[in-house]
């Protein structure tokens, strides 16, 4: 009995806190039909959210993609001092509020912070434009591709490595030929983590886009300005896509975590 009362208590939990809110957005997204939702998909102004969503998606993938394979090889196969305050510094984004990390963005590259006044004075503009908005999201999702590498490079191991290197094998090719396919499923593992991270940040890119509508609005931007504006057919529809790719997240998740 124990077991059925744990199992409909997660059930009613689940139902109430996740599945029926989805449910009554997406039921309120095609009340009145399909058309309603492409048509607010393809206005000018939800385009170019998305665009601007998807550039800035890929561009912080590929930063923390290149980070988290360079640090997860740093962490597992090299000693150093500081090495677990490294280790800390990495989950640090996990504690830290994203609209603190805004705000400290705009401290470090705002117009007015040495750095930033020194960017703008070379015609670099970073708050208030997609290189703000790139590294707030970059920010957020950095522990992402390193925790799911680092346990797959560890029960690697590195003796495949030293026998290519004492065949004459440089450390780019022993990486190419042994570490990647080795990590290559854990790698698309957290690759696809962060792509989801970053589609659907709001925090920190809210802070340092300014909200700029069609300027400086990513698709979870969009659908505030929206319902905030009285069109709920655009928010309905914009929330509705966000959570269809969060769906397609979690299928793409399940396939391609590492096996234990």
């Amino acid at each position: 009995m124990a077991k059925y009362a744990l199992r409909a208590l997660a059930l009613v939990y689940l139902l109430f806190l996740l599945v029926l809110p989805v449910a009554l957005i997406v039921w309120r997204t095609f009340g009145d039909g399909f058309g309603p939702f492409a048509e607010a998909l393809t206005s000018p102004s939800a385009l170019h959210a998305f665009q601007v969503t998807l550039t800035v998606a890929v561009w912080a993938v590929v930063a923390n993609t290149l980070f988290g394979i360079g640090v997860s090889i740093l962490l597992v196969r090299h000693s150093f001092p500081g090495k677990r305050l490294l280790n800390a510094f990495i989950d640090l984004p996990m504690a830290v509020s994203p609209v603190v990390v805004g705000l400290a963005l705009i401290l470090v590259y705002g117009r007015f912070a040495p750095v930033g006044g020194l960017l703008e004075s070379w015609g670099i503009q970073v708050i208030f434009s997609t290189p703000g908005m790139v590294l707030a999201t970059v920010f957020v999702s950095l522990p992402l591709v390193v925790r799911a590498v680092v346990p797959v490079l560890e029960e690697l191991g590195d003796e495949q490595e030293q026998a290519a290197h004492t065949l004459g094998a440089s450390r780019f090719q022993a990486f190419l030929r042994i570490t990647l396919p080795g990590i290559r499923w854990a790698l698309g593992y957290g690759v696809v983590l962060c792509l989801a991270r970053s589609l659907g940040e709001y925090g920190a890119v809210a802070v340092v886009s300014g909200r700029l509508v069609d300027q400086t609005q990513t698709l979870t931007l969009f659908v505030e300005e929206r319902f905030q504006n009285f069109d709920q057919p655009a928010a309905f529809a914009a929330a509705t896509a966000l959570a269809l790719i969060a769906v397609v997240t979690l299928l793409l998740t399940k396939l391609l975590r590492p096996k234990d």
